[in-house]
């Protein structure tokens, strides 16, 4: 029996960083707008659901034609934990696979998303999830010590090990296993490697700038 996939695309009111990120202008238009566009070509997806405490991000849902879950104010605050967040999330949306994908990553591609989902559905027998991820090639120190690396030998930053850093830009995990584990990622999760654009996610006013003016570049 064919498993259905849901993409779940959260957004809230209060962003803490970057003010109503989600919805203020973007080259044009807004993150909420681009993700959705994008998540209606990838025809692979069964259902798309907008979760949501804001007014204004229901009216883009409803103009795309989308699902909307109203989520409840303490899951859309800060004081939430982000196992609290995930394993509510999971909880309210149905579907065998959850595919979580924020609006922070507007650079990733509907090819992407294609070959993404198609590499997690052909290993799904013995992966119960997926995350995409970058490398990170620093030198870095942690507690007044370093973490990958021996100061008295330092390595090129090429040659450092392979460490991985969550991009949290496309996520698919079984329903059940992410109301188990709380998170995005499961107990055997596969990594999904994505280069420096696609891979960009928006935190911080200038992580904004950056992906506009790369938007702009590259997709425009």
């Amino acid at each position: 029996m064919r498993k259905i996939i849901t993409a779940v695309v959260p957004v809230r009111k209060g962003s803490q960083r970057v003010k109503s990120k989600n919805i203020r202008n973007f080259n044009g238009t807004n993150l909420l707008s681009i993700k959705l566009k994008v998540l209606k070509d990838v025809k692979i997806i069964d259902r798309i659901v907008v979760s949501t405490d804001c007014d204004e991000c229901v009216k883009i849902a409803q103009q795309f034609g989308v699902d909307v879950h109203i989520r409840d104010p303490h899951y859309a605050s800060s004081h939430v934990s982000n196992s609290e967040f995930f394993e509510n999330l999971a909880r309210s949306i149905d579907g065998d696979y959850l595919l979580y994908t924020p609006v922070t990553a507007p650079m990733i591609k509907v090819d992407t998303y294609y070959d993404f989902i198609n590499r997690f559905m052909l290993a799904s027998n013995q992966h119960d999830s997926m995350v995409t991820a970058t490398y990170v090639k620093h030198h870095m120190w942690l507690d007044n010590k370093p973490l990958n690396y021996d100061p008295l030998n330092s390595p090129n930053t090429q040659d450092l090990p392979d460490v991985l850093k969550l991009t949290y830009g496309l996520n698919i995990i079984d329903r059940n296993t992410m109301i188990e584990c709380k998170n995005v990622v499961g107990k055997s999760s596969l990594f999904y490697i994505l280069d420096d654009v696609e891979g960009i996610d928006i935190d911080t006013p200038m992580d904004f700038e950056i992906a506009e003016f790369l938007y702009k570049k590259y997709y425009m």
